[in-house]
């Protein structure tokens, strides 16, 4: 069975460069940035159907964690999963594509804003259902285990999660099996509309993995830098058979919960308080300060990505819409089945 976007070309369906350096983990990261804010655009126009997840503010994280792992590892993540995606490698193109329900999508325009994937990538299917890819991920896990392989499963998923049975019975499965799974936070400090603290006892999501006598570590997820080595060390030693780690990034998102949410939740000051360490805007003056990065050359950078995103854009709306025909292009019935073998 193929993805519904096996048939498109390369050049549409993935990129097959990697977050090599300092300056291509400041790109990506305006680059997804940029694609967040043009779906919120395309949405106020009218052309996005259903709601969307933005995470404007939480790049540090996506990108961090792609600069981390290979292609052949698995990521499962959130509805909240389209940086991630484009940290990891698929275009704007297919991205874009499938939020606005276009052939030209990752999922050939049938999953939408909240279900991308691309295994070329490692994407495993994002989840709509709070915390649903913690158990996916213990599966991933525990066929790279059982092949002997050294590949690592990831998984992504926000503070309220950690509340959900899923997340105890993954944790503990993994630690029981030793199994090379990497649990990540993104603590942005609210379960959709909910205060962390009026829903979770402890300070630290971290301090759970006590319960499992799993490592446990805590990064600033709007350090790209910071969580790129966290993860990689996480990962490397997974590799080596050292068991799973839970990871808290804490990260702030800068727009609501959903595209309908306004945030009117958030105390006096928070936002603004978040928005001075935009992790963008942090590594951009830390690239400037070393000397790896001038002012004209950020400029230019900025410049090129929103070039790239307003020609995704008008690639993307050129395109044909997704077919009530092709919800049935991968649908199979076994010979076996209870009809006596008839279709």
């Amino acid at each position: 069975m193929t993805t519904p976007n096996s048939a498109l070309p390369a050049s549409t369906r993935r990129r097959h460069d990697v977050i090599d350096g300092r300056l291509a983990r400041l790109e990506r990261m305006m680059e997804i940035r940029l694609v967040e804010d043009r779906i919120q655009d395309l949405f106020a126009q009218g052309l996005v159907s259903g709601t969307t997840h933005t995470s404007q503010g939480q790049e540090a994280v996506a990108v961090g964690v792609a600069a981390a792992t290979r292609p052949s590892d698995y990521v499962c993540c959130t509805y909240r999963g389209h940086g991630h995606a484009l940290a990891l490698g698929m275009t704007p193109e297919v991205v874009l594509g499938e939020v606005l329900g276009r052939q030209i999508g990752c999922m050939g325009g049938l999953g939408g804003s909240m279900h991308l994937s691309d295994p070329d990538v490692g994407l495993l299917p994002t989840f709509a259902i709070v915390g649903a890819g913690i158990p996916v991920t213990v599966g991933a896990a525990l066929q790279f285990a059982t092949k002997k392989t050294d590949g690592v499963a990831l998984s992504l998923f926000g503070d309220g999660a950690t509340n959900i049975g899923a997340f105890h019975e993954g944790l503990n499965m993994a630690a029981v099996w030793n199994l090379p799974a990497i649990f990540i936070c993104e603590n942005n400090l609210y379960g959709e509309y909910s205060p962390l603290a009026t829903t979770t006892a402890v300070g630290d999501i971290a301090e759970r993995a006590r319960s499992y006598a799993m490592h446990a570590e805590i990064v600033d997820g709007q350090d790209v830098d910071a969580v790129a080595d966290t993860i990689a060390r996480v990962v490397e030693r997974a590799r080596s058979g050292g068991g799973p780690s839970l990871i808290e990034a804490k990260t702030y998102r800068y727009v609501g919960h959903s595209r309908s949410d306004k945030a009117p939740y958030r105390k006096e000051g928070e936002l603004e308080e978040w928005l001075a360490r935009d992790p963008i805007e942090l590594y951009a003056q830390k690239l400037l300060a070393s000397g790896e990065l001038s002012a004209e050359g950020l400029a230019k950078m900025r410049a090129h990505q929103l070039q790239l995103i307003d020609e995704a854009q008008a690639t993307v709306l050129a395109s044909p819409a997704g077919t009530i025909a092709q919800m049935f292009e991968n649908v199979f019935t076994s010979p076996h089945s209870s009809s006596g073998g008839k279709k």
